[in-house]
């Protein structure tokens, strides 16, 4: 797991100039859901969101039709995805867990994204959502999809994950 520098985000010419990877995975995932989300590249994706109980660090949002995931890695079973994050952050802080929910609002909308402490599309120092379609862009969404799907169809043990689903 990546672990950015301290005050990164807080400095926006750093911050834009991270990889994309990295960008969108620690810092504007939103903004990469919105954008996949606003031009589905497959049917059925919905976001969701994990959300780190208090006082933890850990808050991410990718797409998932329940069973694969999509986000700045590409596409996995939505399982794997779990798993990666909660390992990686429980092994940064002790005791880390999780709330999972589904998105019900607008990720490329500013004020939503405030409201929930995090950055609207206008607040990056450049616009980034054309930066988010030439990411998704590269993406061969059909084999992505098809690849993470064959690993989610092979007999595995599932794993534990410090994560609950919101009923709501």
């Amino acid at each position: 797991m990546y672990v950015l520098k301290h005050g990164i985000k807080k400095n926006p010419e750093a911050f834009w100039a991270l990889p994309d990877s990295i960008f969108f995975g620690y810092g504007a995932c939103h903004i990469l859901a919105g954008t996949f989300l606003s031009h589905p590249p497959l049917d059925g994706f919905y976001g969701e969101r994990i959300i780190p109980g208090e006082d933890f660090y850990g808050n991410h949002i990718y797409m998932t039709n329940g069973v694969i995931a999509f986000d700045y890695h590409g596409y996995s079973s939505r399982e794997r995805l779990l798993q990666h994050h909660g390992r990686g952050w429980a092994s940064h802080s002790a005791g880390w867990h999780c709330t999972l929910e589904r998105v019900d609002f607008d990720l490329l909308d500013t004020a939503d994204l405030n409201r929930r402490k995090m950055r609207g599309p206008d607040q990056y120092l450049y616009y980034p959502i054309p930066r988010a379609h030439r990411f998704l862009q590269r993406i061969d969404h059909a084999e992505g999809a098809a690849r993470a799907l064959r690993t989610v169809t092979r007999s595995q043990p599932m794993l534990r994950v410090a994560c609950t689903s919101d009923p709501t």
